[in-house]
């Protein structure tokens, strides 16, 4: 056993232990292990848990398509899973990843670009030049 962690259980970790919502997904957040930045957050089924999990290759379920969703499949802008945690109520995930490029779809390291400051929304980081 690692120091400075406690074994919860003689049992392996089994995704169905999780709380889904209605529609049997779990929201999921990604985080820059290197730096702490959130990059976004994505929807989990049971399924894409146990393949990431399974294959270290952040899996999401996309809610558009109904289909698994590796990230960065297509883009080239893959998360490989360092840390995967689950909170107190077992109804959301916080995955720590090394990203490669940029996590949000709009070319942005992160999805929460945007803020509210002095009640006017502004962006704190630009548009990727095209």
């Amino acid at each position: 056993m690692q120091k400075g962690f406690a074994r919860m259980s003689d049992q392996s970790f089994d995704p169905l232990t999780l709380t889904y919502n209605d529609a049997g997904l779990i929201p999921a957040i990604a985080q820059d292990a290197a730096t702490g930045e959130v990059l976004m957050m994505a929807w989990m089924n049971a399924a894409a848990v146990a393949r990431t999990l399974e294959t270290g290759k952040v899996t999401y379920w996309s809610r558009s398509r109904q289909a698994f969703w590796v990230k960065g499949e297509t883009s080239g802008h893959v998360q490989e899973l360092v840390d995967f945690r689950f909170d107190c109520d077992s109804d959301c995930l916080l995955v720590t990843v090394n990203q490669t490029g940029p996590a949000c779809h709009t070319g942005r390291q992160s999805c929460f670009y945007r803020a509210v400051r002095g009640g006017e929304v502004v962006a704190l980081e630009a548009a990727p030049k095209a």
